[in-house]
């Protein structure tokens, strides 16, 4: 008996020994309602996993708080990766330790907080050593466009964010914040790797990056962030793609593909930027990597077919200014750029900036082994200020350089050819210069949910069907009503007598069947109104404005009047457009407050007998850099007997985060143009802030004078081989700079100047 009794208190004392797992006591719950989430959100403990229904989840603000551990986190998934959406008024909050989300779709609606992810439940209980892995966000936006929000903020320590998709944010506020405004925060060593950062429209302001980390608060704070192969395709808000506001970040291996923007170092010291791939293949604005601060390291990085210039280049070292407040511009030390290749690219700018403000020249910096291939033969460089403080060696070019460089650029002819890894190298294998030979591409396809589809970020014109339209405005509307995406409208001759207005929510194009035989009248205030979601082409289409109302602001075509959060593009192709005259101020073209287009273009249309303007494109007058439009093209057009101007286009304040707007105005013929008592500029063409404008080849008539403004971002003007017959010169004034203008304007022929 007393050796039973003993081996029983052997075996109870073994099991008390015995390590017990936690997640032993960890428990699956099967979620199928927000009532059930609530029920057991606030008893979760380590190991515990919730796994949400399959369906569409609507209004559902989630928070995920709890004590994970390393080995037992716990965990938020889907049902099925991809099938749980989490639409309307939702978001997700993470707080506590060692919490891991994944498989959410984030669409159809926007965060009713700050954020759609956010890692704290608020400023003091925050998230560490949590994940956030396979979630979608896609064109999750506030209608209001000009309404700020992060769709992912960082908080607390030690987070990842991996292998998911975002796409498609166009209402302000960054794609992704890494935050700093606490201490637990500092420091916080985040990892940000293997995502896809797809189509982000042009914002038209400030307030578009799609990565950021830190501010200039606390621009003096190291954040010690790696982002890491993560793939950057058509992110075109702003000048800045990527925005490093911190210390101690390191980005490696990223792929910018078509990417109007650059990488941007614009404040605190330390970061390392390396084995980055950036791709323009020739698109306009595509950019680099810009430097400003202490101690950068930009190595070893290819970039190819860059096109982009000033702050937008393709490689920009800037000047700082003297004593600079934590805001603004810290001068260019210590850094160190090696072992880069440039192959196509057009613009490389150092001491950028320079002017009264921004007087602090790089110093103390090293610039060498770079390879800069440009296959044209044009060389790069533009240098704005002393840049003797780069010392530069060991560094080959295939061209010229300015004589301030020459030292440390070896000239030479350089044969390149395509390796493995579809970089260009050069063929002989004894050059030290350029970027390394194992340099790894990542794939678009190893980044983001494999599971979500990777989808183009617009729909192009004529890419639909087509429907053929007999004659009348019945069979037109319905035509309309069914079309589909990207689908072409082909109207047989006759007339087409509309009697409401035609909303455009989708990418459509109406063309006549045989080029001016099909008459479109209107009984609206307008034929068309373009609203979310649309874009509109028009082609070979008689427009008059004969049978529409008897009021002042009519127009043609107008866009939604306030809340368009999506951008639009608008086409008038072969048209013509007349009897806008019924009553003053008859426009053919309005924008909407708010509203932003990629793309306007007018080509051989002839315009006759319009009260109004041809493009108000200048609703944004507050001056805070916010405009209507990037590209507007007015080419090969007849405007007789118009009372307003061509094209009015306005982008004012100081900001210099943007492109635009660029206009180019070419073989254009205008008679007796602008000279409408209540065109207020009395000009033919107006422009305020026009960051490019080239105005070729253009005969004005008995018209009133361009009249161009310039403002902040060193705008470019050319005004070149125009006819002005009975019409006075151009006036270009400096608004923000003193001394001459910077315009071009040559070759011009101005007869009869002193007459109307």
């Amino acid at each position: 008996m007393r050796l039973f009794k003993d081996y029983l208190l052997n075996m109870c004392l073994a099991l008390v020994l015995v390590p017990v797992s936690v997640a032993a006591f960890a428990t699956e719950y099967f979620v199928a309602s927000k009532d059930d989430y609530q029920a057991i959100s606030s008893k979760l403990v380590a190991g515990d996993k919730i796994i949400l229904k399959n369906g569409v989840w609507t209004d559902f603000e989630i928070l995920l708080e709890g004590q994970g551990e390393a080995d037992a986190p716990i965990t938020l998934t889907a049902e099925t990766k991809g099938q749980v959406i989490l639409s309307g008024l939702s978001n997700l909050r993470l707080a506590g330790q060692h919490l891991a989300v994944s498989g959410l779709v984030f669409k159809n609606g926007y965060t009713p907080s700050s954020a759609v992810i956010e890692f704290r439940k608020n400023s003091n209980a925050l998230a560490f050593h949590s994940r956030v892995t396979e979630v979608v966000i896609d064109n999750y936006n506030n209608p209001d466009k000009q309404e700020s929000d992060y769709w992912v903020a960082l908080y607390g320590q030690h987070n990842r964010l991996d292998h998911s998709h975002f796409v498609g944010k166009r209402n302000r506020g960054v794609t992704i914040a890494v935050r700093l405004n606490s201490e637990q925060s500092q420091q916080n060593y985040h990892q940000i790797d293997h995502n896809y950062f797809g189509y982000r429209p042009t914002f038209g302001s400030n307030g578009g990056e799609t990565l950021r980390i830190g501010t200039s608060h606390y621009s003096l704070t190291d954040s010690y962030t790696l982002v890491e192969n993560n793939y950057f395709e058509h992110t075109n808000g702003e000048v800045e793609i990527i925005s490093i506001k911190s210390g101690k970040n390191t980005l490696r291996g990223n792929v910018f593909f078509e990417a109007r923007g650059t990488l941007t170092l614009r404040h605190g010291n330390g970061n390392i930027v390396e084995q980055n791939i950036f791709l323009g293949n020739g698109v306009e604005h595509t950019g680099g990597i810009r430097v400003i601060n202490k101690d950068q390291v930009i190595r070893n990085n290819y970039l190819q077919g860059l096109k982009g210039y000033r702050f937008g280049s393709g490689f920009t070292v800037l000047n700082g200014v003297p004593n600079s407040s934590i805001n603004r511009y810290h001068q260019v030390e210590n850094a160190l750029i090696v072992n880069n290749s440039f192959i196509d690219v057009d613009h490389m700018h150092l001491a950028a900036g320079s002017d009264a403000e921004r007087t602090a020249v790089p110093i103390n910096s090293v610039m060498k082994d770079n390879l800069i291939i440009n296959t044209n033969k044009q060389q790069p460089f533009s240098l704005f200020d002393d840049v003797s403080g780069i010392k530069l060696s060991g560094n080959i070019a295939n061209t010229e350089l300015p004589a301030a460089l020459s030292y440390g650029v070896k000239r030479q002819n350089v044969a390149l050819k395509k390796a493995e890894n579809g970089l260009l190298y050069p063929v002989s294998g004894k050059l030290n210069a350029g970027a390394k030979r194992d340099l790894k591409v990542l794939s678009k396809q190893d980044t983001g949910a494999s599971w979500y589809p990777k989808s183009p970020g617009f729909v192009t014109f004529d890419s639909g069907q087509t429907h053929q339209v007999a004659q009348g405005a019945t069979a037109l509307l319905a035509a309309i009503d069914q079309a589909g995406e990207g689908d072409v409208i082909v109207l047989a001759n006759g007339q087409y007598d509309v009697s409401k207005l035609i909303k455009i929510n989708k990418t459509l194009t109406i063309k006549a069947a045989q080029a001016g035989q099909a008459t479109l009248t209107f009984e609206r205030s307008a034929l068309f109104e373009i609203q979310n979601g649309g874009s509109l082409k028009l082609e070979g289409l008689v427009i008059s404005g004969a049978n529409s109302p008897d009021s002042a602001g009519n127009s043609v075509v107008r866009t939604q009047k306030w809340g368009m959060v999506d951008n639009y593009r608008f086409v008038l192709l072969n048209s013509h457009i007349l009897a806008l005259d019924i009553n003053h101020t008859f426009d053919f073209f309005v924008t909407g407050k708010g509203a932003f287009a990629d793309e306007i273009s007018l080509m051989g249309n002839t315009f006759d007998n319009v009260t109004g303007d041809i493009l108000v494109l200048n609703t944004e007058i507050e001056d805070l850099g916010i405009y209507n439009a990037e590209y507007v093209t007015v080419k090969n057009n007849t405007f007789n007997n118009v009372q307003g101007a061509v094209v009015k286009l306005y982008r004012g304040g100081t900001d210099e985060s943007t492109f635009g707007p660029l206009l180019h105005m070419a073989d254009n013929t205008l008679n007796q143009v602008g000279y409408g008592k209540r065109n207020k500029n009395k000009s033919s063409l107006y422009l305020h802030g026009v960051q490019v404008a080239n105005i070729l080849q253009n005969t004005l008539v008995k018209s009133a004078p361009i009249v161009v403004e310039h403002t902040v971002g060193e705008p470019i003007t050319v005004i070149k081989n125009n006819l002005f017959d009975a019409t006075q010169a151009p006036t270009i004034t400096e608004l923000r700079v003193e001394g001459p203008h910077t315009a071009v304007i040559d070759d011009n022929k101005t007869p009869n100047t002193d007459k109307r």
